[in-house]
């Protein structure tokens, strides 16, 4: 099966770059995982502003999608068993916590595991 999707991610920020590998690794989403610093964003849809926020899951046919919003449909598009969590985590309340986690994560990644000084220059 081809890429179905585009997941943009900072490829400046360390944690984010080492993320995007354990993704491709573990979950194997049917997308094209890139940096969106290397992307063309005017074809695919979406703008420098909305990358520099948000990781971004932009579907072949469809609207892009960002943030913990993102990794929900990278899961949902995945093989099983992340499929099944995906679900799991669009129950009601628990979507909330999604994209509260990701903004929590995002917030503070200059902190984690792998960070570079560029994550700590992020306009969230």
């Amino acid at each position: 099966m081809g890429a179905q999707a585009t997941v943009l991610f900072d490829g400046d920020c360390g944690f984010c770059t080492w993320s995007a590998r354990k993704l491709q690794r573990w979950v194997k989403p049917p997308s094209t995982i890139i940096p969106w610093q290397r992307a063309d964003l005017a074809a695919l849809g979406v703008s420098q502003e909305q990358c520099e926020r948000a990781l971004q899951w932009v579907p072949e046919a469809g609207a892009p999608v960002a943030g913990g919003r993102a990794v929900v449909a990278i899961l949902l598009a995945s093989p099983q068993p992340w499929r099944a969590l995906g679900a799991v985590l669009c129950a009601p309340g628990i979507r909330w916590l999604v994209d509260k986690g990701y903004e929590l994560t995002a917030s503070n990644r200059h902190r984690l595991p792998g960070s570079t000084p560029a994550c700590a220059n992020s306009p969230l």
